[in-house]
């Protein structure tokens, strides 16, 4: 009875907390995987040192699985999740003081590593938590207001907060100032932010360090399930699949803001830090979201096997985009909008089915466990090409295919992304699929 009372306490409460928990959510995420990238090649990193750390910032969502259990072992989710966006504020803070120093580059890495930890940590507790707060009716109809929010921080981060840095850019005496406020943004927001849900976030009932489990029992069931992962039929391929599906794509990443911010002259498009933002962070978002939207109806419809090659073919074939715009600089903003729009939308709508055949593989005793082991092998999957992209891109530069005269080292690289595309139809080829998953019930 004290339960049901609780739980009609705060049900009518999720409004107060799921936009704010899960924009916090994404914003550090975007902080360390994107904003680093521009931020670093504006104040004049190399390309291949800058993929190459930058590339390491994605280890912790890589090996997080490995110490989610011990979340569930001290305190609460709702203190985990308070704890994490404060101590964000902190590092977030760290790097805006840093920036501006001569050590700025290697010391502020230290700060994104730190940062990079804590958010994926946040990650754990506050989808843990978004579980224990709302009953199983709220949690399926939240569902899409907390992924809504998601890609409302992915329009801040990559889009506002770049733009931001391209007014302040040209406003700042240094590149340096100019980050750093935009730093400084993000720092007050995440003290705000966990000033604001120490009031705002309820207090489930179910919301407890787990009675009876040890750092023993957490570790023999962590084995457990490590096994038995491995142990699913058709492992290798599966393997294989989350590793390099989406091998363009990881090597793309890292590279293309790099590129449509280098001038002519270098062989880029020579577009302003503003202007990179408005492209990234709202044309793309919105066509990446319309491709998605697509996507999941394709496959509620047809299922998941039936759409798995014209989807393979979606998120390769447009990369053709970039070796287009790299081959003839074009100076029209709008036909960079909509080359990179194209782009977003190819790849929005191939990303479902890589995600649905991480629920399909999921599947069976221990799926939750299962399912964070396939997507911590998806992010391994964009941390390791993304890392080797610079130094790709920087042999590749040594070659004039394209231009005896002008530099051909982007037009190089986005060639060498579409040879990568095979890679991405070889391991299609040997995927089992139940053809009936994915499709909706009749």
């Amino acid at each position: 009875m004290n339960k049901e009372i609780d739980s009609r306490r705060f049900s009518g409460r999720p409004w107060a907390w799921i936009p704010t928990v899960y924009i916090a959510e994404g914003l550090p995420y975007f902080a360390v995987n994107v904003l680093t990238v521009l931020m670093y090649t504006n104040m004049g990193v190399g390309l291949a040192e800058m993929t190459f750390y930058t590339g390491w910032l994605y280890l912790p969502w890589v090996i997080k699985p490995f110490w989610s259990p011990f979340v569930d072992l001290f305190k609460t989710k709702r203190l985990w999740t308070i704890a994490m966006q404060l101590l964000m504020a902190v590092a977030l803070g760290s790097v805006a003081f840093l920036l501006p120093t001569s050590m700025f580059f290697a010391s502020t890495l230290v700060c994104f590593w730190i940062l990079a930890f804590l958010s994926a940590t946040h990650d754990i507790a506050a989808d843990g938590y978004y579980m224990l707060a709302l009953s199983d009716h709220d949690q399926a109809a939240f569902v899409g207001v907390r992924s809504t929010f998601y890609r409302v921080a992915s329009v801040i981060g990559q889009g506002g907060l770049v733009m931001l840095a391209g007014y302040l850019e040209s406003t700042c005496e240094t590149i340096a100032s100019a980050w750093s406020i935009v730093f400084t943004v993000l720092s007050v927001f995440f003290l705000f932010a966990g000033i604001y849900h120490i009031y705002a976030m309820p207090r489930p009932a179910d919301d407890h360090p787990v009675e009876g489990v040890t750092s023993r029992t957490i570790l023999r069931d962590f084995a457990m399930t490590f096994v038995t992962f491995f142990r699913k039929p058709y492992v290798g391929t599966a393997l294989l699949f989350m590793l390099l599906y989406r091998l363009p794509e990881a090597m793309c990443i890292k590279l293309v803001q790099p590129f449509l911010k280098a001038s002519i002259a270098d062989g880029g498009l020579g577009l302003s830090t503003t202007q990179v933002g408005f492209v990234n962070g709202t044309v793309g978002v919105v066509a990446l979201l319309a491709g998605g939207v697509l996507g999941g109806i394709a496959i509620s419809r047809g299922g998941l096997k039936k759409w798995l090659w014209p989807m393979a073919l979606s998120l390769t074939l447009p990369c053709l985009v970039y070796c287009f715009l790299a081959m003839w600089q074009p100076e029209n903003f709008f036909l960079i909008c909509s080359a990179i729009a194209i782009e977003q939308f190819g790849y929005g709508f191939g990303f479902t089915a890589f995600m649905l055949y991480l629920i399909y593989f999921s599947q069976g005793p221990s799926k939750t466990s299962h399912y964070a082991f396939c997507t911590a092998f998806m992010a391994l999957g964009m941390m390791l090409p993304g890392m080797a992209a610079g130094w790709i891109h920087d042999f590749l530069s040594r070659f004039n295919i394209w231009s005896a005269t002008g530099p051909s080292g982007y037009v190089n690289f986005f060639w060498w992304v579409m040879i990568c595309c095979i890679v991405t139809f070889l391991v299609c080829l040997p995927l089992h699929i139940n053809p009936e998953f994915g499709k909706k019930e009749k």
